[in-house]
């Protein structure tokens, strides 16, 4: 990543399910990457399309550029944000607290096993099953951050 993106790079983050040790997972791995300016990542896309990632914009989150690897059977995710995006704090919370609290992470999992399991094929009804789960811990995630980080 780093011979693509160049001097865009800030940083990368393996983010995700698959980021916190023991927590049920599909087998596909997101990583984050942060830039210096989100509009020239568009710049990129081909480079990031000779290895495998599927440009597809912001995907539903404004700012963001999203990619997908290897098409119907994916194996990989790619979040792009700007320095300063708060979605990067709001990812890297989240997975620094599911790794911290390990029966929070245990609770997610099992509801993601019980959602996978009640829609084996039917991506959108897993995900909003989490959704409302997911909301929650992303607000006690901050709660904990900010309480490891208080403003001065």
């Amino acid at each position: 990543m780093e011979a693509i993106f160049k001097e865009l790079l800030v940083s990368i983050h393996h983010i995700g399910s698959t980021a916190v040790p023991g927590l049920a997972a599909k087998p596909v791995l997101d990583i984050m990457i942060v830039v210096k300016d989100i509009v020239q990542v568009d710049d990129v896309n081909d480079s990031l399309m000779e290895i495998g990632y599927e440009p597809k914009g912001e995907n539903g989150i404004k700012g963001r550029r999203y990619f997908q690897k290897g098409g119907d059977m994916r194996t990989h995710h790619l979040h792009v944000y700007a320095e300063g995006d708060m979605n990067i704090t709001r990812h890297l919370v989240f997975r620094d607290y599911l790794r911290t609290f390990s029966g929070e992470a245990e609770r997610y999992g099992h509801l993601k096993l019980e959602l996978a399991k009640l829609y084996p094929s039917d991506i959108e009804s897993y995900i909003n099953g989490k959704n409302i789960f997911v909301q929650v811990m992303e607000i006690k995630a901050m709660d904990w951050y900010n309480l490891q980080h208080p403003v001065s």
